[in-house]
Order: structure tokens, then C-alpha cells, then sequence
């Protein structure tokens, strides 16, 4: 059982982000997705979590998400890029409380040099208890790498994490090949209103 956190979130928080992610990150038309799939709308959410004043509200709401879930992580982190500022900005506003969130970096291929790692950030990461973090969640695969990098550094996984769930099968892979629930702060859905 972990220590609550006394969160200073607001529904007006969640308000807030929405506005800044339909403005900077959700796009609608056609377009080519990664796996060649064509789709009508278009999630980059690296315009929202690399601008100043969403870093806070992202922060702060994935915290409580967190808690809403019973999850209280040493540290939370995922695959490298995407994961990579939210980590960071949910670091930051655990400052104020107690206890703090150590973030890291999960690489997609352990390092061939040095100390070969494949998680940096932290000195020690075997049985550190944590929260795999995404930006975009569609089918999961993502956050299923990072969620097998981490468990082979010896890292205990809570549960994961992603800042919008496309609803395109992530929820349903991590929980039945990962056993990992998935929680999102988005759904797709919320920006088709």
C-alpha cells in the first residue's frame, strides 16, 4: 500500500489538456498510419508533451490517474521517445509530494557498449515497482516492448499508462498476452465529440 498523494488536480486541469491536445495533436483527414493502415484521424502527441504549459497538467493528471488505479510506483518510464517527457513532467510534480517518482528511459535494444543497459536513469532498477508510461496507445506494441525491457531489468510492473488509448486493441494485448491492465488519461473517442 503506498502513500496517497495530495493531488491538486482539477476537472479544469483535464479541460485544459484536452484543449491544448485537439489544437496541437489530434488531426482529422486521411491518413498512412505506421502499419500502413489508412485512418481518418492523425495522433502525434509529441506538439502537446514538449510545450510548457501542458507539462504540468500532464503531470499532475497522470499522477492522479495513478492513484485512481491503487498504483504507486518507485518510477515510471516507457519506450524511448514518446513516453520519455511525460516520465519526466510526472517526475517533476511529484517533487511537492511524498514519496517523489524517479522517471527512466527504456531502449528499444539493450546498449552494445558500456554497462549495456536497456533502461538508463535509474542506479538500480531490480525489483523497483513501476508504471510503464505511453503517448499513444493503438495496438499496443510499443508498451509491450517496454513493458518486456523493463522486466528484464528486473523491474515489477503496477500496470501502464498512455496520455490517449486510440482503442485499437492496446487495453485487450497487454492484459491478456502481458497481464497489464491499461489505464489512458484519453480515449480517441473523447476527441470525436
Amino acid at each position: 500500500m503506498g502513500v496517497s498523494f495530495s493531488m491538486t488536480s482539477t476537472p479544469t486541469h483535464l479541460a485544459e489538456l484536452h484543449d491544448i491536445l485537439k489544437r496541437k495533436s489530434v488531426q482529422f483527414g486521411t491518413f498512412t498510419l505506421a502499419s500502413g493502415q489508412t485512418s481518418d484521424v492523425y495522433v502525434d502527441c509529441k506538439p502537446t508533451t514538449f510545450d510548457p504549459r501542458a507539462m504540468r497538467l500532464i503531470g499532475l493528471l497522470f499522477i492522479q490517474k495513478m492513484e485512481s488505479e491503487g498504483w504507486f510506483p518507485d518510477a515510471v518510464g516507457g519506450l524511448t521517445m514518446g513516453a520519455d517527457p511525460i516520465a519526466f513532467a510526472i517526475a517533476r510534480e511529484s517533487v511537492d509530494r511524498q514519496p517523489t517518482i524517479d522517471s527512466f528511459v527504456v531502449r528499444k535494444e539493450r546498449k552494445p557498449h558500456g554497462m549495456q543497459k536497456v533502461v538508463e536513469g535509474l542506479e538500480q532498477t531490480e525489483g523497483h515497482k513501476v508504471v510503464i508510461i505511453d503517448d499513444v496507445c493503438t495496438k499496443g506494441e510499443s508498451t509491450a516492448l517496454a513493458i518486456e525491457n523493463a522486466r528484464s531489468a528486473g523491474m515489477e510492473i503496477l500496470g501502464a499508462v498512455c496520455l490517449i488509448d486510440r482503442e485499437a486493441g492496446a487495453t485487450e494485448l497487454l492484459r491478456d498476452k502481458y497481464g497489464v491492465q491499461l489505464a489512458s488519461i484519453f480515449k480517441l473517442s473523447d476527441f470525436r465529440q
